[in-house]
């Protein structure tokens, strides 16, 4: 099976602050992306290994249906 990947709006949507902050964190080496085109994408386990409470948190701000997606995250 593929490795899951998120662009920078949909790790920004996740954790809840700001796309430009997603990409100071790139920037910086915080956060682990791969350059795509003309953006990011972020694969699941850079999540999982940096942002695991802020995922957590995350999830309970949402909705039902982003906290379902969320729980599939974590799995």
């Amino acid at each position: 099976m593929a490795e899951k990947l998120y662009s920078t709006p949909e790790v920004a949507k996740i954790l809840g602050v700001s796309r430009i902050a997603i990409f100071k964190k790139i920037k910086s080496g915080k956060l682990k992306a791969v350059k795509v085109g003309k953006g990011y994408v972020v694969a699941k386990e850079e999540l999982m290994n940096h942002y695991r409470l802020k995922l957590a948190k995350a999830a309970k701000k949402m909705g039902p249906d982003e906290e379902d997606a969320i729980d599939k995250i974590s799995e």
